[in-house]
């Protein structure tokens, strides 16, 4: 049978560690030496014109709508699919199509929408109590999820050398974490911009209860409609990724125009220290318009707009940590999260977070957390020569 041919080979050269496959005519094999790590069971034929199409969506859609069965770590099959140059992750013969990805300011809205107004009492049942959704900063290996995000918030506060009074712009202010604690506990007054609805509720919400309305201040607005507007210290996490290849230069742009000629930006996102790239299920189901940009164009970017590097710091295994947390949370509350929505809801997002760990286990992706500084001459000397004031 040419369909179950064409299976041998796939999963013959896709993982780099023993797996057990059942196809849906009862049949089995084990491919790779020694006892199976991981069981896939195949209930139904997955056309091979979907998978050449692109794999990635053929085979995340069938396992999303039960098709396809795993038994073992999801994270762990998709860590040795990453590591391994043959799989379907890399060869281009499995990835023919890809959802689009240029988008304009309306479109951004309806794209970060649909991911971060799913809903509050959807995240709040997995994050930290802080609500942060970015990569956590574990100084200690007993820091629990919250304690690393608070470390986090700090970690990047401090790189910025703050100096009291002066004024902070948040370029993607998530749910108001970083942007408050700048206002109460560093002395600045802060701008932050989102373009979810139900984040900027909640930071509106968090500032009127806490008396900050003459210091903090929440935008539902396009980073990009910022007008006239330059500020000391300027912090985005978690957000070029969302902004599409073709916004890049325009993002970091805007960082530079918003930059006081004495100012400082901590820009933290995951990149991709091999070069820019994208994922077809990510884009079509999760974060439709993403774009994982390289190392090597981002600094490209952020040269030509007269931004000065001043410090690069890899987090690529604090990440890891924070989604396999997150996914265990997550998988504590399957039943609560399938009650919101549906079981193909639910698998989606265990496969999102698991296909995210081991992404960030198998070195294809990083998050790096960008220092940096504009002026000439003595302007750009705003900084300690040392990293020595970054952890006191």
């Amino acid at each position: 049978m040419l369909e179950k041919k064409f299976y041998k080979t796939f999963f013959k050269h896709s993982f780099n560690i023993p797996i057990k496959v059942t196809y849906w005519d009862g049949s089995s094999e084990v491919y790779g030496d020694g006892t199976p790590e991981v069981s896939i069971t195949l209930k139904e034929e997955v056309p091979i014109k979907q998978v050449i199409n692109n794999a990635s969506i053929a085979l995340g859609e069938a396992y999303m709508d039960g098709r396809i069965e795993i038994d073992g770590s999801i994270q762990a099959l998709l860590t040795s699919a990453y590591e391994t140059a043959g799989s379907f992750f890399h060869d281009k013969k499995f990835i023919h199509f890809l959802p689009k990805q240029k988008h304009d300011e309306k479109e951004s809205k309806e794209d970060v929408q649909n991911h971060y107004d799913i809903g509050n009492d959807f995240y709040s049942l997995w994050l930290d109590p802080t609500m942060t959704y970015s990569c956590a900063y574990f100084e200690k290996d007993t820091d629990d999820l919250e304690t690393a995000q608070i470390n986090k918030v700090h970690h990047i506060l401090n790189k910025l050398h703050p100096q009291p009074r002066r004024t902070l712009l948040d370029i993607g202010c998530g749910w108001g974490t970083l942007m408050l604690t700048a206002a109460k506990e560093y002395d600045l007054r802060v701008v932050g911009v989102t373009l979810s609805q139900e984040q900027f509720n909640l930071v509106n919400k968090k500032i009127k209860d806490e008396g900050l309305e003459n210091v903090a201040e929440v935008r539902l607005q396009d980073y990009r409609e910022i007008k006239d507007e330059q500020f000391d210290y300027i912090t985005s996490v978690g957000m070029f990724e969302h902004v599409g290849k073709e916004n890049l230069q325009t993002y970091f742009k805007c960082v530079a125009d918003y930059l006081k000629t004495d100012g400082v930006a901590l820009i933290h996102g995951i990149t991709r220290q091999q070069g820019g790239a994208n994922n077809g299920w990510l884009n079509k189901w999760i974060f439709p318009g993403g774009y994982v940009p390289g190392l090597e164009e981002n600094i490209h970017h952020i040269i030509e707009n007269g931004l000065q590097i001043d410090d690069l710091e890899p987090l690529r295994r604090h990440y890891q940590k924070t989604t396999e947390i997150w996914d265990k949370n997550f998988n504590e509350h399957r039943e609560e999260v399938k009650e919101m929505f549906d079981e193909r809801f639910v698998r989606m997002w265990d496969l999102y977070l698991q296909a995210c760990s081991a992404s960030f286990e198998s070195r294809n992706i990083d998050v790096i957390q960008y220092l940096l500084t504009k002026g000439t001459g003595a302007s750009n000397n705003v900084l300690p020569m040392t990293r020595e004031y970054m952890y006191k």
